[in-house]
């Protein structure tokens, strides 16, 4: 069955097209004789109960310098009846502009299949969701309380501190116990971001690696073990880190069992999570990478378990 597929993503002339997620999920898509039409968030409007977006028809192509073609004009595109699959794949920070298209395309998710659905999106943010799993976390407090901070460091020794909203390891620090700025650094989290901040104990496990797990309905599909760079705490791939090949561990199998099933219920389709020294970070849903340093390091097609998964629920329907 041939599907109408719109991704609603970053512009396409300028993904990096040897890791990216996105457009991994797009050749699989166009190999399975699915049509393909790009467009940007800011490109969706509503009127009268309708959703729309300003989208092209395009192919997409493994070679780095031609990565895609346009196949026709900007078309509108209405959500609900030209189109049988969204991919909400744009990249964070989750503002309020990504709020907003999480609400609209909700308008159309009855008719369409939203991936990831976007009411479970808006609901899940990264820093936010794994809060429900307390006892499989590290320590950690979200405030914007400078006495809070204190309060926490001084229970726990060194903390990081970073925001609820942010992405690919940006604004990340470490305070050590003695570290005198942490004052500082609660003013000016408090000057740039109205949020309160997240502030967790310090995994000296890190240096052996922050592990992106991924999870496609609620199973696990694979994992990478991300090291950061030398004199770095932050192993984003995004922020210099490195990937190496990786297998879960039983504490690692144990949190994928435990997160697996809600995340399905929640048409979770697409989930990447982070694990470090067996404690568990964050829980990605907007925006998930990694599948190809997974499938380049286990000889596996993520792209292709996570289409089988949509398929499996547009049959469903």
């Amino acid at each position: 069955m041939a599907l109408r597929v719109a991704v609603q993503m970053d512009p396409i002339e300028h993904i990096n097209t040897a890791g990216d997620s996105s457009f991994a999920l797009m050749l699989e898509a166009q190999a399975r004789g699915h049509g393909l039409f790009h467009y940007l968030a800011p490109a969706l409007s509503a009127e009268a109960g309708r959703v729309r977006a300003r989208a092209r028809a395009l192919s997409v192509s493994r070679e780095s310098n031609a990565h895609f073609q346009w196949l026709a004009e900007p078309q509108t595109l209405d959500l609900a009846d030209d189109v049988d699959v969204v991919l909400m794949r744009q990249d964070p920070p989750f503002d309020m502009g990504y709020i907003t298209a999480t609400h609209l395309l909700e308008m159309v998710a009855g008719q369409t299949l939203i991936v990831n659905d976007p009411t479970e999106v808006r609901n899940a943010p990264e820093k936010l969701f794994v809060l429900r799993y307390p006892d499989l976390m590290p320590p950690t407090l979200v405030t914007r309380s400078l006495k809070d901070a204190m309060d926490f460091r001084a229970r726990h020794g060194a903390v990081v501190i970073k925001p609820l909203y942010g992405n690919a390891g940006a604004a990340v620090f470490l305070i050590d116990k003695a570290d005198s700025n942490l004052p500082a650094l609660t003013e000016l989290f408090g000057s740039v971001w109205r949020e309160p901040f997240m502030v967790q104990a310090f995994l000296p496990s890190v240096a052996a690696g922050d592990k992106r797990i991924v999870l496609v309905d609620g199973e696990p599909a694979g994992a990478i073990n991300r090291l950061p760079k030398s004199g770095e705490i932050r192993s984003n791939l995004a922020a210099g880190g490195s990937a190496q090949s990786t297998d879960l561990t039983p504490r690692e199998a144990e949190i994928c069992a435990r997160i697996g099933p809600d995340l399905k219920a929640r048409g979770l389709i697409f989930v990447g999570i982070d694990v470090i020294g067996g404690h568990l970070t964050e829980i990605n849903v907007t925006s998930p990478t990694g599948i190809v340093a997974i499938d380049r390091f286990n000889g596996s097609n993520t792209p292709a378990r996570i289409w089988d998964a949509i398929e499996a629920r547009l049959k469903a329907r």
